[in-house]
């Protein structure tokens, strides 16, 4: 997918996440550009919350009955990684994948230096599509190299105990690791809840996490007080009404911190959550468009490459000249996103 927002410039250092949070993020609607048709809602970045361990970007599009046609367009120092809850989408790009992705399956394409890639719902007409769309942002010793594309239909499950399991995606969760390449210390993986259940989710205490809604909703114990991120300011914390439970369903996201060595989650009905962590990641990011690099001349320059229709991203694979032109630039100095809370 492609993005046009821009973050606010950072003017102050980032802030560090010293221990738990319950930081409740509300997902907001995002232009995508172009005569697309398609609801998208986006959690991360947040003005507030860059990014949670390398993760850097959430989009949920769906439910809804639409018809899907994203040209061609590039990715740098990145991994896409599509969770699909409910249809089918035809993933082609400049390595030469062409798949149908489809829910349960794993399609993680790591861009490199340079990518380009393409997404088609099936058919000529609208139908159902619901799914999750996530970067994570490579880290130096990876960022520079080849592009790759990976599919995983069998991933491993972790048993949660009364009712509850997590198939976990990404990285590892407890003693389960996923199959999927990773670059950095991370987890992403789909919770599952059965009606009337209870259950714990084994966390680690360096690590930072966030708990999206997919399905239904859980009731999450935070252990602290609730904030909204959108009143959020470095030098204005927000205020709290002492709440210490937050229900989580698919309009937000619920950023929990560090320093927990589990999360206890509730279902009164069948639901779904997906759980994002990972360690700090080691730099800030600047991220513009489809780019996630370390300055604003990074961006101008892969902009540059795309607009040039330069090699380094490849060509989509059946495909003709169609692709998605680079929007301009902002008139600024494009700056790096950092943590305010």
């Amino acid at each position: 997918m492609t993005r046009l927002d821009v973050a606010p410039p950072a003017s102050e250092g980032p802030v560090d996440c010293d221990g738990p949070r319950a930081l409740v993020v509300e997902a907001r609607e995002v232009p995508l550009g172009g005569v697309r048709g398609m609801e998208v809602h986006r959690t991360l970045p947040h003005r507030a919350l860059p990014m949670v361990g390398a993760w850097c970007f959430l989009d949920r599009f769906g439910p809804q009955e639409t018809r899907m046609r994203v040209e061609p367009h590039p990715h740098i120092g990145l991994q896409t990684v599509t969770w699909p809850i409910v249809g089918e989408v035809r993933h082609r790009d400049a390595v030469g994948s062409d798949v149908i992705v489809r829910p349960g399956a794993l399609n993680l394409m790591t861009s490199g230096a340079g990518i380009a890639h393409s997404e088609y719902s099936l058919g000529d007409g609208p139908v159902a599509l619901d799914a999750l769309q996530l970067w994570v942002a490579l880290p130096e010793h990876r960022r520079h190299g080849t592009p790759a594309f990976e599919r995983h239909e069998d991933l491993p499950v972790l048993p949660l105990g009364h009712g509850a399991d997590a198939v976990v995606v990404m990285g590892e969760l407890g003693d389960v690791v996923s199959p999927a390449t990773v670059h950095t210390p991370i987890v992403g993986a789909e919770l599952r809840l059965a009606a009337g259940t209870r259950t714990r989710v084994p966390l680690r205490p360096d690590w930072e996490y966030a708990l999206v809604g997919m399905v239904g909703e859980v009731e999450l114990d935070t252990g602290v007080p609730v904030v909204d991120a959108d009143a959020a300011r470095r030098d204005a914390p927000p205020s709290s009404d002492g709440a210490a439970s937050v229900s989580v369903d698919a309009t937000r996201l619920v950023y929990l911190g560090t320093r927990r060595d589990h999360v206890e989650i509730s279902a009164a009905a069948d639901a779904r959550v997906f759980l994002l962590g990972g360690e700090p990641f080691e730099a800030d990011i600047v991220m513009w468009w489809n780019f996630v690099g370390r300055s604003h001349d990074e961006i101008v320059d892969a902009r540059e490459a795309w607009e040039a229709q330069a090699p380094r991203f490849g060509a989509v694979v059946d495909h003709g000249p169609e692709r998605i032109p680079a929007p301009p630039l902002p008139g600024v100095r494009l700056t790096p996103r950092r943590r305010r809370v």
